[in-house]
């Protein structure tokens, strides 16, 4: 395995080059844009605000970032706030931070991971409102994207996955996601490279979830074709409807906005 300073050096650029082409490709950024931008305090959302912030700093089209904290009672975790707002002020971002509360006996039909998203999303968008926000953006990778398309097709029946880019024209805001194109395993390497402390309490559900299951089957897929993800990906920018099923007169499912 290569060490040293060249190599840890390699892996920012490279990760900074996905994130880059992502920007591109997907037009995730626009001038004048103010970007709220989802922290979490695990690695994901670290590096995001981190590779936002330098970015904004270096490159056209200029925009603003506002990082935002969601803690979730009922749920016993916790993150570490000092090191969060130190994380966002050197990345040149304030901090914001926001709790919300729910009954998670109100909906046993769902899951608790379910509850806890969909409630942190919403305060999310109440927040960006509230402070003239254009953009959100969330630390969804690589791997968050082709394992949602997998979750869709085997347990709902459809093929649909996080798009880099979603226009929410209900609530007047774009979802963005510039780690789109950024394998897992490159944002562990960054998060050990720089040091990112784990949250004070983890979630005491993410290895209890299908998602955790897909995760696995991606890992023994990955044995049999080292670039599963990207095939995945690709097979979404690909899709042949002509050699699809479709039946005449069928209308397509409406995205649910906190999925």
């Amino acid at each position: 395995m290569q060490t040293g300073q060249g190599h840890d050096t390699r892996l920012v650029r490279g990760i900074e080059a996905k994130m880059n082409k992502a920007m591109r490709d997907y037009a995730l950024i626009d001038e004048g844009d103010h970007v709220l931008v989802g922290l979490s305090g695990g690695k994901d959302s670290l590096a995001l605000v981190e590779l936002l912030g330098r970015r904004m700093r270096v490159y056209a089209p200029r925009f603003r970032a506002t990082a935002v904290h969601v803690s979730v009672e009922h749920i016993p975790y916790r993150a570490d706030l000092d090191f969060l707002r130190q994380h966002a002020e050197e990345a040149g971002m304030p901090l914001e931070h926001r709790t919300v509360a729910y009954d998670p006996t109100s909906d046993r039909r769902k899951s608790p991971c379910f509850l806890c998203s969909w409630h942190r999303r919403k305060a999310l968008f109440e927040t960006a409102r509230e402070l003239g926000c254009t953009k959100i953006a969330l630390g969804h990778h690589l791997d968050d994207v082709v394992e949602t398309l997998l979750l869709n097709m085997f347990f709902q029946g459809t093929t649909g996955t996080m798009p880099p880019r979603l226009r929410m024209d209900k609530f007047d805001m774009t979802l963005i996601r510039p780690l789109c194109l950024v394998p897992e395993r490159d944002l562990a390497a960054l998060a050990a490279l720089r040091g990112y402390p784990q949250q004070e309490a983890r979630c005491p559900y993410e290895h209890d979830s299908s998602r955790q299951r897909v995760k696995e089957l991606l890992h023994q897929l990955e044995q049999w074709n080292p670039a599963v993800r990207r095939s995945l990906w690709a097979a979404m920018e690909h899709v042949q409807t002509d050699y699809l099923p479709r039946k005449a007169g069928g209308k397509g499912i409406k995205e649910d906005i906190f999925s």
